[in-house]
């Protein structure tokens, strides 16, 4: 699953998302809190900045955008300051708002933080003012989000509702987006409201709510694994649904479909920010589902980046680089030193990402003996990360001639792996290992000091990228074609 989960983010692509919800304005105001007021006993803040960030459906459109996909925003803001830094907010993450629809007639909801710093630091939340209006949008406006929906559906791979019960997601709205997806064969994804009733989101391919608004929606308490999927039975039944997700905080989330149900576990976090974390399991599943994914493979990716969304304070996105850094980091030695090449430069460039530096020998090692072990316990000594190009059968057979190699590749692999000096290895069938050394860059290039007046191959291209050329010194007397002429002088006395 490891190898899985990067090529699957590696190869998200762009697909492109219409985004239909309540696009809003976070505003985070810092002040260090340094003392109790006379009037009452509460913390006076005194002001050092102020932040800004998309919240709501803005925020899951900075996710998508940060995650690579293409996104159509439609909604309705305020003509007013805060609509204005949210339309440009957008614009600079790439997201298209040419279908945000301005009126007088409410404002740009805005949500604005007080957090408290200690010392300048230990963010703490103090309070949050909101201004918005969740007035019933005119018929007007409903019509002008329906005709948007109607001339872009045809050319998105998903839609996105984003509900936060602000009124764009009315349930005529709501029914007729979702009509519409159905009859172009999109998916439609809903991270739906804290309300009684899901009607209004009757046929939708999948829902998000979290262990609460789940709770609330099916009268159960969600307080055990059984009671949570008897819930995710109970929407996906009653409102048609071809799956159900409930995220469980630090459990995961329980995934419901018409084939299974199932817990699909994430790793414990340091939470320190809840706020968006919601959006970016919604982005996530969005773009996952359109890049092709299955809805398992799709929950797993929204654990890993809803679970980095909560290591941060505020809606901050998180990016796909990210998300390989995770992938990488926690299975680091689970997918075995034997790599792909694919999975290997991913993993490579993690490390040097790390500021570590990468070592590249190769060979045939084709019977082990003292020399290969002095030698590679040489080349990981040059570095942090060694990997070991190794000669497959065919490639043996070109250099040394048909009657090698002696073992397989694999065979050869498998002894090379167990060595405490190895971290990688990676197999290649050219005669020599330059088309591999292009890939890779290393920052280290070694080979045995016989080498010296043959040439190393790849000496030109590693040096060109500021790497380094070591040649190793060798064991007297010892080689793999000496220790073979050996054993078959052996078997002829």
């Amino acid at each position: 699953m490891y190898e899985k989960l990067l090529k699957i983010v590696t190869n998200l692509g762009s697909p492109r998302v219409l985004l239909v919800g309540d696009f809003m304005l976070d505003a985070y105001i810092y002040g260090d809190a340094l003392r109790i007021s006379p009037e009452a006993p509460v913390p006076v803040l005194k002001v050092q900045n102020t932040e800004y960030s998309c919240g709501g459906a803005g925020s899951v459109a900075r996710n998508l955008t940060a995650l690579g996909a293409s996104v159509i925003c439609v909604g309705v803001i305020g003509k007013d300051t805060e609509g204005q830094m949210l339309k440009n907010m957008l614009t600079e993450s790439g997201a298209d708002i040419s279908h945000l629809i301005e009126t007088s007639d409410r404002p740009t909801t805005t949500k604005n933080r007080l957090v408290g710093l200690a010392q300048h630091r230990h963010r703490q939340q103090l309070i949050r003012i909101d201004k918005e209006s969740s007035e019933e949008l005119s018929k007007q406006l409903i019509e002008q989000i329906l005709e948007t929906v109607k001339e872009n559906i045809s050319g998105c791979d998903a839609v996105c509702l984003q509900d936060y019960g602000k009124a764009v997601l009315s349930e005529e709205t709501c029914r007729n987006i979702i009509k519409l997806a159905k009859k172009a064969e999109k998916c439609v994804l809903v991270d739906p409201a804290l309300i009684k009733d899901y009607s209004k989101y009757t046929g939708a391919t999948l829902i998000t709510p979290n262990r609460k608004e789940a709770g609330t929606a099916t009268g159960y308490e969600l307080t055990d694994d059984e009671a949570v999927s008897q819930a995710a039975k109970k929407l996906m039944q009653k409102f048609k649904l071809d799956g159900v997700v409930i995220t469980l905080d630090k459990q995961g989330a329980y995934l419901q479909t018409k084939t299974t149900g199932e817990i699909v576990p994430t790793r414990p976090r340091n939470v320190y920010d809840v706020t968006g974390a919601g959006d970016m399991v919604l982005a996530t599943l969005a773009i996952a589902l359109a890049a092709g994914c299955d809805f398992n493979t799709s929950v797993q990716l929204s654990n890993i980046t809803g679970g980095l969304e909560v290591e941060k304070f505020g809606a901050v996105p998180v990016t796909i680089e990210e998300v390989i850094n995770e992938i990488v980091a926690e299975n680091r030695g689970k997918g075995g030193k034997i790599r792909p090449l694919d999975s290997l430069l991913t993993e490579l460039q993690w490390h040097k990402r790390q500021k570590e530096s990468v070592v590249f020998t190769n060979g045939c090692f084709d019977v082990i003996h003292r020399g290969h072990i002095e030698f590679l316990r040489f080349c990981k000594a040059q570095g942090d990360v060694l990997v070991l190009g190794l000669n497959s059968d065919d490639s043996v057979k070109s250099i040394k001639g048909p009657e090698r190699p002696i073992n397989n590749q694999h065979d050869r692999a498998a002894v090379l792996a167990a060595m405490e000096s190895v971290d990688y290895i990676v197999i290649f069938d050219e005669p020599d290992p330059m088309k591999l050394i292009e890939q890779i860059k290393p920052n280290v290039l070694v080979k045995g000091k016989d080498w010296q007046d043959k040439g190393v191959v790849g000496r030109e291209f590693v040096e060109s990228n500021g790497g380094k050329v070591v040649l190793a010194p060798l064991v007297d007397g010892k080689s793999s074609t000496a220790t073979i002429e050996k054993m078959k002088a052996l078997d002829n006395q």
